[in-house]
C-alpha cells in the first residue's frame, strides 16, 4: 500500500529537466493541498510517505510554490516534520508562516534557526503564541531591537530573569520597549524597581537631546505605568472579585465553603475565589484581605492562617498563586513557611488582638 500511494502521488522520473518545471509546481501544490485536507486521518506511515515526497518536491520548485506549501503546512497539528523544518529554514517569505504558527517545530528547531538565520527569522519566531524561556533567551541575546520589542510585547513569551534584565537594560534608551515591559504581567518586584529606575527625567532628557521628542514623552508614561505595578491596586485590578463573591456565596449556602474548597480554587489558580473564600473562613472583609494577599510581605496572611488553624499545605498553595506567583521570591516563600511553622496559634491570636482594622501588608 505504501508503494502504491507513493507512486500515485508522484512519479519523479517524469519531473526531470526544464520540461518538467510546470509539472513539478503543479504536483507540489497538489500534494500539499491533499495532505492538508487529510492529515488528521493519515497513519504515521502515510505521514512519513508524504514527508519524503514533499521534501524532494520543495527542493525542485520555485520560491512561490514553496511559499504555497509552507502556508498549507503552517497550521497543521500533524505534519511532515522534515519538510516543515526545511521550509522553516528557507528565505523569510517562505519560512514566516511556519515560524509563526507551526506547532510541529520544537524548541530545538526554533533555537537552531534563531542562531543560524537573521533577524527576520527571529522576528517571525517572536510572534509565536507560546515561547519557552530557552527560545526567548536566544531571541533576546541575538535579536535586534525590533525582535526584542516583539518578545517584550508577547504575553505568551516566557522570560528568564537573565532575559528580563537584558531587556530592561536595553529599555534604558528605548521608550517603546519600556512601555511593552511595563505592560507585562510577569514582572518580579526587582524587575519593576529596575524599570522604574530607568524611566527617569535623565532618560527623557537624553531622548530629547537626540531629537526623539515623541519617544521622550512616552518615557514619563512608561514610568507611571511601571509605578502602578508596584502598588497592590495594580495587581488587584486584574481580578473580578464581584463574580467570585457570587460564586462563593452559592457554595456557602450549600455548606461547601471550607479549606478543601480553598485548596481546590488554589490548584486552579482562581485567585479571586481564593481571596473571597479565605475572607469568609477568617471572617474578614474581602477588600481588606485582598490587599493582605497581594502584598509583597505575606506576614499578615501567615498570622491569619495560623490563628484560624489552616494547614501548612493550604498555606504553601496560597503563597504560590495569583500575584504572589510573581511578587514573592522563593526565599520569601520559604521564610513565610518557616514563620508559619514557628508561630503558635496562641501567639498568632495575640498578634491579631493588636491589629487595627487595616490588614494591608
Amino acid at each position: 500500500m505504501s508503494e502504491a500511494l507513493k507512486t500515485e502521488l508522484v512519479n519523479f522520473s517524469e519531473l526531470t529537466g526544464e520540461a518538467g518545471s510546470a509539472r513539478r509546481a503543479e504536483l507540489a501544490r497538489h500534494v500539499a493541498t491533499l495532505f492538508a485536507l487529510t492529515s488528521e486521518r493519515c497513519s504515521d506511515e502515510q505521514v512519513g510517505i508524504y514527508d519524503s515526497v514533499l521534501f524532494r518536491l520543495v527542493d525542485m520548485v520555485e520560491a512561490e510554490v514553496r511559499k504555497y506549501v509552507a502556508e498549507q503546512m503552517s497550521g497543521l497539528r500533524r505534519g511532515p516534520q522534515d519538510t516543515i523544518r526545511r521550509l522553516a529554514d528557507d528565505e523569510i517569505e517562505i519560512a514566516e508562516p511556519i515560524l509563526v504558527r507551526s506547532t510541529i517545530l520544537n524548541d530545538e528547531d526554533l533555537i537552531a534557526i534563531a542562531e543560524k538565520r537573521g533577524n527576520s527569522h527571529r522576528y517571525a519566531i517572536a510572534q509565536r503564541e507560546v515561547l519557552s524561556e530557552n527560545v526567548t533567551d536566544i531571541l533576546v541575546q541575538e535579536g535586534d531591537l525590533k525582535v526584542k520589542r516583539k518578545v517584550a510585547s508577547n504575553d505568551g513569551a516566557s522570560l528568564s530573569d537573565t532575559s528580563m534584565q537584558s531587556l530592561i537594560s536595553d529599555a534604558a534608551s528605548d521608550a517603546t520597549l519600556q512601555n511593552f515591559l511595563s505592560d507585562r504581567g510577569d514582572l518580579a518586584e526587582a524587575h519593576i524597581a529596575s524599570l522604574v529606575a530607568i524611566a527617569s527625567d535623565e532618560v527623557r532628557k537624553k531622548l530629547r537631546e537626540s531629537g526623539r521628542t515623541e519617544e521622550a514623552e512616552l518615557v514619563g508614561e512608561a514610568a507611571d505605568i511601571a509605578a502602578k505595578h508596584m502598588s497592590n491596586q495594580y495587581w488587584l485590578g486584574r481580578y473580578d472579585f464581584e463574580t467570585a463573591k457570587s460564586r462563593v456565596l452559592l457554595l456557602a449556602k450549600r455548606g461547601m465553603v471550607n479549606e478543601a474548597a480553598l485548596r481546590r480554587f488554589a490548584s486552579e489558580d482562581r485567585f479571586a475565589e481564593v481571596v473571597v473564600t479565605f475572607a469568609y473562613l477568617v471572617r474578614c472583609d474581602v477588600e481588606e484581605l485582598s490587599h493582605c494577599m497581594v502584598s509583597a510581605n505575606p506576614e499578615a496572611f501567615i498570622i491569619l492562617a495560623k490563628a484560624y488553624g489552616f494547614s501548612s499545605i493550604s498555606v504553601g498553595a496560597l503563597l504560590s498563586i495569583g500575584p504572589w506567583r510573581h511578587r514573592l521570591t522563593p526565599e520569601v516563600r520559604s521564610e513565610a513557611m518557616a514563620q508559619f511553622s514557628r508561630l503558635s496559634v496562641a501567639e498568632a491570636k495575640r498578634k491579631m488582638a493588636h491589629w487595627n482594622n487595616d490588614v494591608v501588608g
